[in-house]
C-alpha cells in the first residue's frame, strides 16, 4: 500500500467524526432550543394541512393532525437528549459504586456482587424495560427508571475488572509500600484511572440509551404529553405510503444521532488507547 493511501485515512477519519460532530451539535442545538427554532409550537393543530409535505411554512411538513413535524421533532430530541443522560448518569455511579467495592475488596464480596451481576445479565435489558414500563405507566420518570434498572450492569462489570487489575499495577503497589491507606489508594491511584474507560462505555450508553428510549416509546410507553422520536415514527408508519416525511425525519434524526454518538466514542477510544498511537488513526 502506498504511503499517499495510508496518509489519506487519518484525514477521512478526521473529515468523518467532524461531520458526524457537527450533526450531533446541531441535534442537540435544537434540542436544547426547540421554543426558539421551533415554527410553530408542537402542539398546535391545523386540521387544514393535515399530512402535507414539506413547504416553506413547515420546512419538515405536517401531521395527520397539522402539527409542525419540524417542532415535533426538535421537543423530542429535548426527550431522547434527557433520558439519556439521566439513565447513563444513574447508571455510572451505581455500577462505579458497586463495580469498585467488588474489585477492590475482593473475595467474598466479589463473588457474590458478580454472581448478582450475572443473574442480572440473564434478563434481556429491553424486555425488563418494557414490562416495567408498561406497569409503571407511560411517563418521562418511569421510562427513566425502567431503562436504569439494569443499565449499571455494564459499568459495574468494567469497573471490577479495571480496579482488579489496577490495583495490582506498580505505581500502586509502591504507594501501598510508602504508606498510603485504603482510601487513599482508591482516591488518589486506582479512580483516576477509571476515568478513560468510563468515558467511553458512558458515549456508547448514551447511544443506546436513546435507541432504547425510542424503541419503548415507539410501543407507546414513552411519555404522551410531549413529542417523542420513537412516538412519531409510529403515527408515521400508518401514513408512510401516502406522507413518508412522517416516518422519515424522525428515523433520520434518530439514526444520526445514534450514529453520530458511535463515531465520537470509536474516536474518543482510539484517543485514550495507547496502543493506538502507532495505527496512524489519530483524531
Amino acid at each position: 500500500m502506498s504511503g499517499a493511501a495510508v496518509a489519506a485515512r487519518p484525514a477521512g477519519g478526521r473529515a468523518f467524526t467532524w461531520a458526524a460532530a457537527a450533526v450531533l451539535a446541531a441535534l442537540v442545538a435544537g434540542a436544547v432550543f426547540a421554543p426558539v427554532l421551533s415554527p410553530a409550537p408542537f402542539d398546535r393543530l391545523d386540521l387544514v394541512g393535515t399530512l402535507e409535505g414539506p413547504s416553506a411554512r413547515h420546512p419538515l411538513g405536517q401531521d395527520r393532525l397539522g402539527r409542525d413535524v419540524l417542532a415535533g421533532i426538535l421537543y423530542g430530541g429535548r426527550v431522547s437528549l434527557t433520558v439519556g443522560l439521566a439513565v447513563v448518569g444513574v447508571s455510572l455511579v451505581a455500577g462505579t459504586l458497586v463495580g469498585f467495592a467488588a474489585g477492590y475488596a475482593g473475595g467474598w464480596v466479589d463473588e457474590v456482587v458478580m454472581r448478582v451481576v450475572d443473574v442480572l445479565l440473564a434478563f434481556p435489558g429491553i424486555l425488563l424495560a418494557i414490562a416495567l414500563a408498561g406497569v409503571l405507566g407511560p411517563d418521562l420518570g418511569n421510562l427513566i427508571l425502567a431503562l436504569s434498572v439494569l443499565g449499571w450492569v455494564g459499568f459495574a462489570r468494567l469497573v471490577r475488572g479495571e480496579v482488579r487489575s489496577l490495583r495490582h499495577r506498580e505505581f500502586v503497589t509502591a504507594a501501598r509500600v510508602l504508606g498510603a491507606g485504603p482510601a487513599r489508594l482508591a482516591w488518589r491511584h486506582i479512580l483516576p484511572g477509571l476515568a478513560g474507560p468510563l468515558a467511553v462505555q458512558a458515549t456508547f450508553a448514551v447511544a443506546s440509551t436513546i435507541l432504547a428510549e425510542s424503541s419503548l416509546s415507539f410501543l407507546g410507553l414513552g411519555p404522551q404529553d410531549v413529542p417523542t422520536w420513537g412516538g412519531l415514527l409510529s403515527q408515521g408508519v400508518d401514513y408512510l405510503l401516502f406522507a413518508p416525511h412522517l416516518a422519515l425525519f424522525p428515523g433520520l434524526a434518530i439514526m444520526a444521532t445514534v450514529l453520530g454518538i458511535n463515531v465520537l466514542g470509536d474516536r474518543l477510544r482510539d484517543r485514550l488507547d495507547p496502543r493506538s498511537a502507532g495505527r496512524g488513526g489519530a483524531v
